[in-house]
């Protein structure tokens, strides 16, 4: 199998953590693109990644470093653990690279603000691969929201149960622990519904976290829920556990005019007639409710995956927009989860923007076993 492209014109691509299991997801959504070609790749595991590589007909290399310098790719794309997202793509910023990171942006909203700097600083962009925001069902929801249908917001409801063995935690040293992932359910599993949360209804100004260990023999959470309170005071919910199965995911946000339910790919739209405040102002019925008309919507689909992730970041790297994920969009959501765990374990309400310093020692303070999880 080769990606290798002779036309000069071609996008560069290089890949970091090349020999991760994820990057193959990577090298499966560019394999469809005719206009880029792998120039490098780079990985520790240094016999799987040039094995890889062989593959593809492009050098490997040991260390990114002198890759980005001899290859000087166009996009470098980052499929290596999260604690090293921050460190590895203000490199390829700085070597002149645009950058796809795989998710979360960072372990911490201090790295991930160093990273934006550097974006800004460099003229690079940077990009998240939250793939599902291309989900059919996320982009109808979210043209629903944009057009003001829904009105003001409500209530807010994310679920998440993502079951896992002690078999997976036990695959590999890093899962699971403060310095292999900086967190557990939050940071693995929690990024994409924690990003499509911000994305539909915007991030909470104040979050009141809870997060323990409950069924696997970890350092970080399994299981993690918060109350949050968004501007203007509407409430909402998440709650992400890798200890629980059998329902299905679900997100609920909930408008003055409508309201949305998207369980897996089924979209439900709930619409009043009158709005929810004008009725509640003005019906003379004690025990009235406004009309509801409901509309369901099979959406089935990824909306491309990976592949769409890549299209729209080589258009935003040719038009000059912003691409549809990037840093400051993906930054909300880390926020979020880091403000989780920081009330969590401070047991106060975190308010946003998160205290950057305070969590940043908090998580120092969890690496090293000074602090631990559990209810005071």
């Amino acid at each position: 199998m080769t990606s290798r492209n002779t036309d000069a014109a071609a996008i560069r691509i290089a890949l970091i953590g090349a020999a991760a299991g994820i990057a193959s997801l990577h090298l499966r959504a560019l394999a469809q693109i005719p206009e880029v070609t792998i120039v490098g790749m780079a990985d520790i595991a240094a016999d799987r990644v040039a094995a890889r590589a062989a593959e593809y007909g492009c050098p490997s290399y040991a260390d990114h470093r002198p890759m980005l310098a001899e290859t000087r790719p166009d996009i470098a794309v980052i499929c290596t653990p999260h604690p090293f997202h921050a460190t590895l793509a203000i490199d390829a910023m700085r070597a002149g690279a645009h950058v796809l990171v795989e998710k979360p942006l960072a372990v911490t909203v201090a790295e991930a603000d160093e990273m934006v700097a550097v974006s800004d600083q460099t003229g690079r962009l940077l990009a998240v691969n939250f793939q599902q925001r291309f989900r059919p069902v996320v982009e109808r929801a979210r043209a629903i929201i944009s057009s003001g249908e829904l009105g003001d917001l409500v209530r807010v409801l994310c679920v998440e149960p993502w079951y896992r063995t002690q078999a997976y935690y036990a695959s590999a040293s890093w899962r699971g622990t403060w310095s292999g992932e900086g967190g557990g359910v939050l940071l693995n599993q929690g990024p994409h519904p924690l990003d499509l949360l911000c994305h539909l209804a915007g991030p909470p100004a104040l979050v009141w976290g809870r997060a323990r260990t409950l069924g696997h023999q970890m350092e970080c959470e399994d299981m993690a829920h918060a109350l949050l309170e968004f501007p203007g005071g509407a409430p909402g919910y998440l709650y992400f556990s890798t200890v629980e199965a059998g329902l299905p995911r679900r997100m609920e946000i909930v408008g003055d005019r409508a309201a949305l339910e998207i369980v897996e790919e089924r979209l439900t739209i709930h619409r009043f007639t009158p709005a929810l405040g004008e009725y509640r102002a003005t019906s003379s019925e004690m025990f009235g409710r406004p009309e509801m008309t409901t509309e369901v919507l099979e959406l089935p689909g990824d909306g491309g995956g990976h592949l769409a992730v890549y299209r729209d970041l080589l258009e935003a790297m040719a038009t000059g927009r912003r691409p549809r994920c990037d840093a400051r969009e993906a930054l909300m959501s880390l926020e979020l989860s880091n403000a989780v765990i920081y009330s969590a374990l401070t047991n106060v309400p975190a308010t946003l923007p998160l205290d950057r310093a305070g969590y940043s020692s908090l998580l120092e303070d969890l690496k090293s076993g000074v602090r631990r999880l559990e209810y005071r």
